[in-house]
């Protein structure tokens, strides 16, 4: 159900490694997030060149529902956002593990990617 491919937190993001920044990774949210939001309207993203630390708040996705914040999966510098997000924030519903992507970090340390959960992890995370 959440692919492989990719590693989770607890907050409901993932990380995809190697994108095409160099050294950077790519962060969403799963589709377990987006389905508990709701239709999302509006996206709030880091702006290229922040500084985000992990754990942290860096930005916010507002839904029919409610706000939820963006946690910062990795501490580093934001290198890419998604733009396309700006007219079509729903993508983040449609297609939350490609075109619903959110923004790019490069990680201070790249090992903090290995501390988070892979897929099998989370999808236990979410069971219990």
């Amino acid at each position: 159900m959440y692919p492989e491919d990719l590693k989770y937190t607890s907050e409901h993001e993932w990380v995809r490694t190697p994108v095409e920044a160099s050294g950077s990774v790519r962060i969403g949210i799963t589709d377990f997030a987006q389905e508990a939001l709701g239709d999302i309207v509006y996206v709030s993203l880091p702006q290229v060149g922040d500084q985000v630390t992990a754990g942290e708040t860096c930005g916010e996705l507002e839904s029919t529902k409610s706000v939820s914040d963006i946690y910062a999966p990795v501490t580093g510098e934001v290198v890419a956002t998604n733009g396309g997000l700006d007219s079509t924030p729903e993508l983040v519903n449609n297609d939350p593990y490609e075109g619903g992507w959110l923004f790019e970090v490069v990680p201070a340390d790249a090992a903090q990617v290995d501390g988070l959960m892979d897929a099998d992890a989370y999808q236990a995370g979410l069971n219990a």
